[in-house]
Formats: C-alpha cells, structure tokens, sequence
C-alpha cells in the first residue's frame, strides 16, 4: 500500500506529476543549449599578470611565455593592450618582487611587438619623473628597478646616467649638512639599482658599476653623525656580536664583493633566462633597443614627506648556531630585506595580502635560495653545509620585527604590524609560530641593551600577540628572573607585559595562564572591578566630607551646592597646617569623579564633562593642586594604571592638566631616586603626553605651509609656532633634567639613597635614566629637524606658488594688482575686487 500511495497519483512529487515533467524535459533542452562562458582576454590576462609567480607549482618561464604569447597574439584589442600596459606599471609599484616577471614579460614581447614595450617604458619615464619632483623616492627606486631589469633593450648606458644625476645631488646634500639623510636615500637607490642592473640580460656594464662604486664609496663607509641616534642597541655590551650596521654602509661591501666574485647575485631571479629554450628572453643583441626616457632630476631634490635619519640593520636571528636568515656578508641580507620591507610597507591596507606574500617569499627569489618551508630548526642540520639553511619565515618574520623596531618612528602605525605578525601566523602556524618564539627569545634576552622605546614596542606587541593566541607563553623559561629585582630591565619587562595583558582581558583569566613562581605578581586587589573609595574609612582624613561630596555628586546637585564640602576640607586642612589647602579638597573631588567613573571610560568622561569648570578652576588657582589632579586618579587606580593614563589623557584633551603638570608629576613629585622611570605605565604617559606637545607644532607647521594661506594669517600662525615651539623645547629641556639627573646620580633624590648600600640597583637606575635622557634626546632632534625642514619647504612653495599667481595674472592681461585702475593694496578701485581673487 504504501509504495502505491508513493507512486500513485495525486500527492506532490507524485509519479504523474505533470509539472514536474515539463520541468525535466526543460532542464534537457536548457542543459544541451547551455555554452561554455569564456573570459575576455583582457580579463584572462589581467589574472594571469597579478598571480605571475604566485604558484610553487607552475613553471614561471610558461607563465610568462603565455601571457606573451596573449598579449602578441591580441595586441590589436584596445582593452587587453591598456589593461596590460597599466597593470605593468601597477605590479612594480605595489608589488616589488614581481618586478623581474613583469620584466621578463616585457622581454618576451619586445622582439614581436616593439611598440607595446615602447609605451611601457614612455609611461614608466613619465611615472619616474612625477615621483622625482613630488619626492617619492620609493616609487623612484621601484621603477628604476625595472629599468635595470631590461637594462639589456636600452640604448648606451641605460640607467647609469640618472644613477650619476642622482649621486651627484647625493653630493650636494651631504657637502650642505653632515647630517643630511637624504643623500644616503639616494645613494641606497644607487645600489639596489646596480645590483639588478648586474643581474639582468645585460653585458658589457662591469666598468660603469665599477667607477660608481667607488664614487659612493665617499658617502656610503663614512659613518653618520647622527648613527647613534638610531642605534637600536645603545647598551652594546650585552650584545657584543650585534655591532650596529648601516644599510648602505653593508650594501656597498656586498656589491664590491659581488665584483669580485663576478656578479653572481646569485637570490636575484632571472626569469627572462628561459630554460624549455623555445625562446631565449635572455638574448638582446638582435631584439629592438629603446633610448632611456628623457628625465630631469630637480636640483635641489624634494625631500619627501618623512625625516629620514641613517638606516640600521635590524634583526632577531643573528646569535643562532644555525644560520637562518642570510649573514649581513651575503648581498641577500639587504636585497631581500629591501623587497620585503616594500612590500610590506606598500600593503598597509591589507594586512592579510601582506601576510600572504611574505609567506610566499620562496616563489619571487631565486631556486635554491631557502629551505623548503616550515622545515623544523633542528632539522636544518641535516642539511646544513650542502645547501642554503636560510628559512622563509624567518627571513619575513625578521622584515617585520625590523620595521616595527624602526628608529625613530616606522612609516606605519605599530599597530598594523602587530596584525600582519597575527595574520601570518594563522595563514601558516606551523611554520611562523616557531619563529616567533625564537624571536621573542633574543629579543627578552637582550632587552637590557636594548633602546628604551623599542623595549616598551617589544612589550606592546609581545602582550597585544599572545592576546590573539590564548595568552599562551612558556613562562616557566623566565621563571628564575622573577626573583630580580624591580628595577632590573627583564623583571619590569615582565611586569608590564603582565599588566597590559590583564588590559587586554582580566586579571582572574591572566592569573589562570601562569606558573606557581609569578602569582604574587598579580594581587588581588587586581581582581576587582571597581577600586574602593578610600573615603569610606573614617580613618581616612576629611572622610566625612568626601563622603558628602559624593552624595551630591551622584545626585547632580549644582555646583554651588559642592562648594560646602569642599570649603569644609579646606578650613580642616588650614587648621591642620597644610599649606595649600586646595590640594586635599581637589583630591576629595576627583577622587569622587572617578569612583561615579569607575564603570566605564563613557561614565568618567560624562562626570568630566559635568565638572569641568571646576576642574579648569583647580588648574588656574594652583599648580599643585593641577598635579593633584594626576596623583587622585593615579592613586585611585593604581591596581590598573592602565586606566589611569586614559584618564590623564582625556584630561589632557580637555586642558584641564597641561602637558608640563603630568612630567612634573612623574618626574619631580613620583621620581622616587629614579624608580618611577621602570613603570610602564609612567612612560606610556610621559610619551603619549610628548607626543601631544610636538603633534600640536605639526599640527600649526602643516596649517602654515598651504599655498594660498592670506599672509596675516601666515604671521599669526607663525606666532603660534614660536610659542607652541617654545613650550615643546622646556618640556623637553624638563625632561632632560630630570632624568639626566638620574643617569648621573646627582639628582637630589638619587643622592640622598647612596647611603643604602645597594651599588648595583643604583647603577640599574642610572642605566634606565641613560635611558629616557636617550629616547627623549631623539626625539627632541627629529622634531626640531622636521619643523625647520618643513618651514624651509613651505618657503619654497609659496615661493613658487606666488611667481605662478604673477605669471597666471600677467597671461591674462589682469596684472599683479598694480597696474592702472588699481590701489596700492591690490584692490580695483570701483568694485573692491581683488585680482588675487580673481586668478584664484
């Protein structure tokens, strides 16, 4: 019965279903018209450009061969032929280690078709030119790279001759300013540019790199003046086998050695040398050759938009037994550094693309160049001495840390590094994971030598990483140094990385990660979430008050209704011999502030916003009590200063606190011998409150350098920059006293705890006041070479900015405004109409 019912009649989907039926016989019909879609060529190439060399498993020379053979074959499509020619371009400035594939391509069409490479290196010239005269000078060096790959179709010297342009205006910024920092971009761009030069199809150009060798060799093996600045290892004794090492200084021994070993370059790829020897890209005798476009390099040279200090050498694998990243002898150091950091730099809007190239490095480098990926380290020494131990990931890894660890600051936020490190490491855990460790390892181990501000990234990204990893970390490897003393460099590492953890989740979850040996380091006080209102405790002094005081602050009164208890304080604290009364009453206030507060930042900021008269009052009255403000909510929050520091820097915003009352506070009223400089959290606030002070100077520079700016308002601003300009230099002379006070031992207070006996604590606390004094000294300089930098550029512009406006004027027949029918303020008599409004 029930297969009748199934196939009988009637029910949905039965047997006889007749629409069914129908449908089926349609789906036929559909399925035996249906044809085969098929790309348009344009896009078919497209994909084929943007994934060259992509594919571990795909032979490039075919890659290459077929999108030759495409665009050859279709040159007449106006769609494929644009779309070519413009994602050439595209490719060498977003993506630098495509630059000798998309070279190769252009080798394999030029003996076909000359007019497609023709219009290439037409827009390539034009490209260059642009990015000469705006200062671009990474895109200058990305698209004489692919110059020098087909250095083999240009005519007579090829690149060498913008090279000796570019040198000779090296010379001339380095004979103006021994510490110029542009001529040794230059000169970079000359290097990188000869080693591909060297590497490509070209013959016959060993004499040209030769005599250019040796003429950056003047500026190259000289050491900088302002090396010291940068060095990212000040305390050299700690790490003796890490002596700092200036980029060009290591490319020009590398290249003069690569000279003498014939130019064997041998991590450069050369895709255009075709090994199925159907066609032999390498050849050009015969293929057509091209004039090097017309180009004009301005004299003087833009600057750019960034200060650029000597460049070190940086990386986190230099002690192992094993090599696995190239040795600063070997060229490969810094030619596949120089890709990477590109790349890397390049990619800033996509952090996962970013990771995906630098996990894929082994397919944009020579065979043979690395180990096979995610070979384990232990494994290395079974290959050790036949072939090359050089691990991808860890040459990435190594690209990365070297841009994080960037002195004085990185081109990007430090942030965006963090996420690439993360996004690799979830793309392949097993093969970054371990490097990572290896890492953090050298890193910890050489902290104490270490500059101040890159032990303090190390601790940001160290803390912010394992967050996104389970807070995982083999802790019982320091647990012997939890038993130094606070003010050792590799305990305070510890404690702060611990403390921005528990910033990142709670203090319960963080305690849970760790070993038995560092519990006490998270008490329990940590635990809670809201701070006790110390007031409560009647054996607190005006706790009554303070108590009252609360009570109207929760119910909203008036604030003429807050004036009784805080008048009551103050007459205690006069009968009490204090000698500035309005200290206790400004503790009771803002300590009530951030109890209300205490739920969230939105809840402290709203009581802010409430209090803020008063609080602006408080400032105005009384530079102690200004500071009073700090030490309240530092005091308040000292289980989590974390949320402390928040809280200062939204009362910075306000300009309720100056900037000069929070390093006061740190450094004069909290300096305790020099102790307070191992906190964290002290240096997270003393930098963050500097980095307001010299953002607002670049906030005013910036304004004053527009064009078109009315000159009343170029002088008020001007004004405002010799005042802003002023302040920044006494918080940093402050800053400089203070803590050079410390580094020398004759700080009043580090003089006075001598007497304790402990010589090797005091000398752990004048290594971190050699410290600070060095972080803030660089800082002070860049700042100060910036904004004279700046103001000299702004001059410039408007300068020519100005001779534009008379020369547009004069075309049209306007004048300059002071001519007939014109006052001597360059108004036109009878409308009132300015000329300059006229032209503008």
């Amino acid at each position: 019965m029930a297969d009748h019912d199934r196939r009988g009649g009637g029910g949905r989907g039965g047997f006889h279903n007749r629409k069914r039926r129908y449908r089926d016989d349609d789906d036929l019909d559909r399925n035996s018209q249906r044809r085969r879609y098929e790309e348009p060529l344009h896009v078919k190439v497209r994909k084929q450009l943007l994934g060259i060399a992509e594919s571990p498993v795909k032979k490039t020379e075919d890659e290459i061969q077929s999108i030759a053979k495409t665009v050859v074959e279709s040159h007449e499509d106006e769609e494929l032929r644009s779309t070519f020619i413009n994602l050439s371009l595209q490719l060498v400035l977003e993506q630098p280690f495509k630059i000798p594939f998309v070279a190769a391509v252009l080798l394999a069409i030029n003996p076909q078709r000359v007019e497609i490479v023709q219009e290439i290196l037409q827009n390539a010239g034009t490209a260059l030119q642009g990015h000469l005269v705006a200062g671009a000078w990474r895109e200058v060096k990305l698209i004489l790279r692919l110059f020098a790959c087909l250095q083999g179709v240009l005519e007579g010297d090829g690149v060498f001759p913008i090279l000796e342009d570019l040198f000779s205006r090296a010379v001339d910024l380095q004979t103006a300013s021994s510490e110029d920092g542009l001529g040794l971009e230059l000169v970079k761009i000359i290097l990188l540019t000869i080693a591909y030069v060297m590497a490509s199809s070209a013959t016959g150009f060993e004499q040209q790199a030769l005599a250019l060798l040796e003429k950056t060799d003047i500026i190259a093996s000289t050491p900088h003046t302002l090396e010291a600045l940068v060095d990212p290892y000040p305390g050299n004794d700690a790490v003796s086998d890490h002596d700092p090492q200036s980029m060009i200084g290591l490319l020009q021994k590398q290249l003069q050695a690569e000279a003498d070993q014939s130019w064997n370059l041998a991590c450069i790829p050369r895709p255009w040398k075709d090994s199925s020897e159907e066609v032999d890209m390498s050849s050009t005798d015969t293929s057509t050759k091209y004039a090097f476009p017309t180009v004009d390099v301005p004299s003087p040279v833009h600057p750019g938009k960034r200060p650029r200090l000597p460049e070190i050498y940086f990386s986190v694998y230099v002690d192992q037994e094993i090599e696995t990243v190239p040795p600063t002898a070997d060229i490969a150091s810094t030619l596949l550094r120089d890709s990477l950091v590109d790349t890397i730099n390049i990619l800033d809007y996509n952090r996962t693309a970013t990771a995906k190239f630098l996990i894929d490095i082994d397919c944009y480098f020579a065979p043979g160049t690395f180990v096979k990926r995610a070979t384990a380290f232990d494994k290395l020494r079974e290959v050790a001495g036949e072939r090359s131990t050089w691990k991808p990931e860890d040459v990435a890894v190594d690209a990365v840390f070297s841009q994080l660890f960037q002195l004085p600051s990185p081109e990007h936020k430090l942030v965006y590094f963090h996420s690439v490190l993360t996004e690799a490491c979830k793309i392949a855990p097993a093969a970054i994971a371990p490097s990572l460790g290896r890492a953090i390892r050298y890193l910890y181990r050489n902290i104490a030598a270490m500059d101040l501000e890159l032990s303090y990234r190390f601790m940001d990204w160290f803390s912010h990483h394992l967050s996104n990893f389970g807070f995982t970390w083999k802790w019982t490897e320091w647990v012997d140094d939890v038993e130094l003393p606070l003010v050792h460099p590799k305990k305070a590492f510890i404690a702060g990385a611990l403390e921005k953890e528990i910033r990142l989740s709670f203090a319960q979850r963080i305690r849970g990660t760790l070993p038995e040996p560092y519990q006490p380091l998270i008490s329990t006080a940590k635990e809670q979430d809201t701070p006790d209102f110390k007031y409560n405790s009647d054996q607190a002094p005006y706790a009554p008050q303070a108590r009252e005081l609360l009570r109207l602050l929760k119910t909203k009164a008036a604030d003429s209704d807050l004036q009784t208890p805080i008048t009551q304080i103050q007459d205690a604290a006069l009968e009490l011999g204090v000698v500035d009364p309005l200290v206790p009453s400004t503790d009771a206030f803002v300590t009530c502030i951030c109890f209300l507060g205490s739920k969230s930042l939105s809840h402290v900021l709203s009581c802010i916003e409430r209090c803020k008269d008063r609080l602006l009052t408080i400032g105005l009255q009384s530079e102690a009590a200004r500071r009073q403000i700090v030490r309240s909510v530092m005091d308040y929050w000292k289980e989590k200063p974390g949320v402390g520091c928040n809280i200062v820097d939204k009362l910075l915003n306000y300009t309720i606190l100056t900037p000069m009352s929070v390093i006061e506070w740190a450094l004069v009223d909290e300096l305790d011998r020099g102790k307070v400089l191992t906190h964290a959290h002290v240096y997270e606030m003393v930098s963050g409150t500097a980095g307001k002070v010299t953002g607002r100077v670049r906030q005013i520079v910036t304004a004053r350098n527009q064009d078109s700016l009315p000159e009343e308002q170029v002088k008020m601003l001007d004004e405002t920059l010799e005042r802003e300009r002023g302040e920044m230099r006494r918080l940093f002379e402050t800053l400089e006293d203070k803590v050079g006070g410390v580094a020398t031992g004759t700080e009043d207070a580090v003089l006075e705890g001598r007497d304790d006996g402990d010589s090797e604590g005091m000398g752990l606390l004048r290594s971190w006041g050699r410290k600070w004094a060095s972080v803030f000294r660089r800082r002070a300089a860049v700042e100060e070479s910036w904004v004279g930098e700046m103001l000299e550029e702004g001059e410039e512009r408007r300068k020519r900015w100005r001779e534009s406006v008379a020369a547009t004027a004069t075309a049209n027949g306007t004048g300059t405004g002071m001519e007939d029918g014109a006052n001597g303020n360059g108004h036109v008599q009878g409308n009132g109409a300015s000329h300059e409004d006229d032209v503008l």
